[in-house]
């Protein structure tokens, strides 16, 4: 096989490589490897993914004018008289810049900007003291939070073969409704669902012949599809307030459980006191304002749930 490589090496190079494919023709040099570390801000690359880039553009302007930078202080004679030609800052270019940098896109704007540090770790403490004075375990604590499901959006990005120039747009499917997820922090326990859609009875219901009682979650309706104090204390009481009750029965474990919840209006602040007197055992601690993005644990992208 080398022989017949090296006999057929100029019908080789002379050959049209196939479509889809890129001819290597410039190896990096030690001007690209210096430009993409003063590019990230430091000397240091182990410290460069805590620096902030802006955007595509701007990075690729940047790029091409400390490389030139470079260009200029470097001897001529050291370097390819084409260097300057041969960096782009392509497209190609800044999808391995990413990789090699392990930078990636975020959004810079959010809860988690304006979140009070200090209340966070002020409820930690207090939290623990509650803990360790009632005797509480993982099986007995619960999260509870809720969560907007877009069940008819499609992606707005495709993937599409060279030959075709465009794929044919729709109008975007904004059909939304409201879940509301719970679960305890060991993960064996997880509450029925709370369902809350524009819609009492859809046609497919109906059609079908599906009762909501028999459904997998409790099926609420208001024309903005949003949990409301009241659907929130029917929940508790009727579905995670039986179904806790009857786990810690089963696991012999005491009858006592910790719900946690963030300040939303859907969580009434006296919610103890619409409870039940059967499951008076459930206790409500509620995350500071403004913590959320910090404490929450269904916000921490853990699969909880």
């Amino acid at each position: 096989m080398i022989c017949t490589v090296i006999k057929q090496k100029e019908s080789i190079k002379s050959a049209t490589p196939t479509k889809g494919f890129t001819i290597i023709s410039k190896l990096r040099t030690s001007l690209h490897e210096n430009m993409e570390i003063l590019l990230m801000g430091v000397g240091d690359r182990e410290a460069a993914p805590k620096r902030y880039l802006d955007s595509q553009t701007i990075i690729y302007e940047k790029a091409r004018a400390i490389y030139g930078d470079f260009l200029k202080q470097t001897p001529q004679t050291s370097i390819d008289e084409a260097s300057e030609e041969s960096f782009k800052a392509s497209r190609g270019w800044f999808e391995n810049f990413k990789k090699r940098t392990c930078i990636h896109s975020v959004v810079r704007h959010g809860e988690a900007a304006s979140s009070d540090m200090k209340a966070a770790e002020d409820h930690i403490k207090t939290f623990s003291d509650l803990i360790k004075a009632q005797g509480y375990i993982s099986q007995q604590v619960f999260n509870c939070d809720e969560t907007g499901l877009f069940w008819k959006k499609m992606p707005n990005r495709t993937y599409i073969t060279a030959e075709e120039k465009m794929m044919p747009g729709h109008k975007p499917m904004k059909d939304r409704l409201t879940l509301a997820l719970c679960a305890n922090a060991s993960g064996d326990c997880k509450s029925k669902p709370l369902l809350v859609y524009h819609s009492k009875n859809p046609r497919a219901f109906k059609s079908h012949k599906i009762l909501k009682e028999k459904l997998q979650v409790m099926w609420r309706s208001n024309p903005k599809a949003w949990v409301t104090r009241k659907f929130f204390v029917e929940w508790v009481n009727l579905v995670f307030g039986p179904s806790v009750k009857k786990y810690l029965q089963e696991k012999n474990l005491p009858v006592q459980a910790l719900l946690i919840l963030d300040n939303a209006p859907a969580h009434p602040l006296n919610l103890e006191d619409d409870i039940l007197e059967e499951f008076k055992f459930i206790k409500v601690l509620y995350l500071p304002p403004n913590t959320t993005p910090i404490l929450q644990p269904t916000d921490q992208q853990f699969d909880l749930l």
